[in-house]
């Protein structure tokens, strides 16, 4: 069943995906009002992508170092939280930042149910101003910002982490 949902959900173009779940959703009885068809739309197809992510670091997990800890006696509990969990985390955090800055560059997809998203402003200025570069200019100034402040913080991540794995 998540084999299914991983492979639909990563295979799906997200602005079908939000149409379907916009239209299709109400056609069988489920009434959704737009924001929350968007944001359960955005929800599933990241959470396919970061299925994924998480299985690629879970199988890259060296399995030595679980039965090492089984040897020393540790429950399995203790074992994925203090162990597998940091390192994983540490494998999977550079895809995890792509997969966010690809939900900041998709969102102007959720237009099509008529949400209006930075994109969607700058069309909106663009056409009273009848100068549609300012406009775009700085949407994609603000787009960069926010994407290079979850790069920075990625690499404060990794640096710190990098720092524990040293000391341990």
């Amino acid at each position: 069943m998540i084999t299914v949902y991983v492979s639909l959900g990563r295979a799906t173009p997200l602005v079908t995906m939000i149409l379907f779940i916009f239209i299709g959703l109400p056609a069988l009885g489920l009434d959704i009002n737009r924001y929350a068809a968007a944001v359960f739309t955005l929800l599933l197809n990241t959470t396919a992508f970061n299925t994924e992510i998480w299985r690629s670091a879970y199988q890259a997990f060296p399995r030595s170092q679980i039965e090492a800890a089984k040897a020393l006696g540790m429950q399995r509990v203790p074992i994925f939280f203090r162990i597998m969990l940091p390192q994983m985390t540490y494998r999977a955090l550079p895809a995890l930042v792509n997969e966010m800055t690809f939900l900041v560059k998709a969102s102007p997809a959720i237009a099509v149910i008529g949400i209006v998203d930075l994109t969607r402003v700058t069309n909106r200025i663009s056409a009273v101003t009848y100068q549609p570069l300012p406009p775009i200019i700085a949407a994609g100034i603000l787009y960069m910002l926010f994407i290079g402040v979850l790069v920075r913080l990625q690499r404060m991540a990794e640096n710190r982490a990098s720092r524990f794995s040293e000391k341990s």
